[in-house]
């Protein structure tokens, strides 16, 4: 509790900080350009002044002052117009497009848009005004805010990726020493029940009894060696998967509801790949368990084997509830189930013992609402 408590409080103070951030850049960029905005106009201002000097100058004038104040303008782009709106000059527009008169009036409409002009009065007469737009420089200003909150957006991802992975870890770390702990707790009684077993042998037991009695002892044998080997990487060997699927099928049908009709059918006897039995037959009876949960314990389930050239197909379809197309994918995921009881693993489980430790796929094939599920296994063959 006090680690949920801890990690709502980190949350909280990261969003926080974060907002704070934020808020300075974007105060602070537009401090900046506000300022950055007033220093262009104060030049304009000046040039305009040059300008009025320049034309008014007589021959024993002296114009290097105001020349070089215009000459100097190399970033700010300006049209000179007269009182009547007819254009006298301009400065840096692209010269190749200025060749045209329709470029030059398209600036001079957004230069009235972005700034108000400089007026430039000859003594109340012969009025002219200066137009001009942002410099390049401060239009890319503009962007400089967006920038630097994607980069801190790409910073705090970085954090929470980082994050969520370590407590990924931790978690998986956590199921993998559960899952050790209770295949060494089943251990102990297994090992009493064996002997138990070889009691009521001795003690002339009906001999059908026995056998169902070891079968299950059997069956919580193979439970604990499959949760042992959660966490490591499992043996595989050349096994025929026919046999493999066929025995965990067989289990599961004699211990079922009688009302579902139980088919399982195959291409051919023998189709050999590499698996670990005990795993393998974990996603059998998963779907199998599934399947029998989706029909409510009623209804018919078919497991089918085919035998291509370079794969094998195994195929469980029920006539259960069935699944709309954007649960196909979900329902593979961990803690994803659509029971009101379970812990959503046994399909995850599936899908890790098949893609990772198998290499093949496993899938929905098809789904109808009310109508039923088809699930569908690629393993290679050898």
């Amino acid at each position: 509790m006090n680690f949920l408590t801890n990690t709502f409080f980190f949350r909280r103070i990261a969003i926080l900080v974060s907002f704070i951030i934020v808020s300075l850049i974007l105060w602070n960029t537009y401090i900046f350009f506000q300022k950055f905005k007033q220093d262009e106009r104060v030049k304009m201002e000046i040039l305009g002044i040059a300008q009025k000097e320049l034309a008014s100058a007589d021959l024993n004038s002296n114009i290097a002052l105001p020349d070089k104040i215009i000459t100097t303008n190399k970033s700010i782009p300006l049209i000179l117009v007269d009182e009547n709106g007819n254009i006298d000059s301009f400065q840096n527009l692209d010269s190749i497009k200025s060749l045209k008169p329709e470029y030059i009036e398209e600036q001079l409409a957004k230069m009235k848009l972005e700034n108000a002009p400089i007026e430039i009065s000859f003594e109340g007469k012969n009025k002219q005004y200066i137009y001009y737009r942002n410099s390049d420089l401060l239009n890319k200003l503009t962007y400089y805010p967006i920038a630097l909150i994607l980069i801190l957006m790409l910073f705090l991802s970085v954090i929470y990726l980082f994050y969520n992975s370590n407590k990924v870890a931790e978690t998986n770390k956590l199921w993998t020493g559960m899952a050790k702990e209770t295949a060494h707790q089943i251990g102990t009684p297994l090992s009493s029940l064996l002997g138990w077993i070889a009691i009521l042998k001795m003690e002339k037991v009906d001999d059908k009894y026995v056998e169902e009695i070891e079968k299950d002892v059997d069956r919580l044998n193979t439970i604990a060696n499959r949760f042992s080997k959660i966490g490591s990487t499992p043996e595989l060997k050349k096994e025929n998967v026919v046999a493999i699927t066929k025995q965990a099928f067989d289990y599961l049908e004699s211990r079922s509801s009688k009302q579902i009709t139980f088919t399982f059918s195959s291409s051919v006897e023998e189709i050999y790949t590499n698996l670990n039995t005990e795993l393998f037959g974990w996603v059998i009876e998963n779907l199998i368990k599934n399947a029998i949960d989706a029909m409510l314990g009623i209804g018919s389930l078919s497991l089918k084997i085919e035998n291509t050239p370079k794969k094998v197909k195994i195929t469980v379809t029920d006539t259960g509830k069935g699944m709309s197309k954007k649960l196909y994918k979900q329902i593979f995921k961990p803690g994803f189930t659509t029971k009101k009881r379970g812990w959503g693993l046994g399909l995850s489980l599936s899908k890790r013992i098949v893609k990772d430790y198998h290499k093949g796929k496993i899938f929905v094939q098809k789904s109808e609402i009310g109508k039923g599920t088809t699930f569908q296994i690629l393993l290679d063959k050898i």
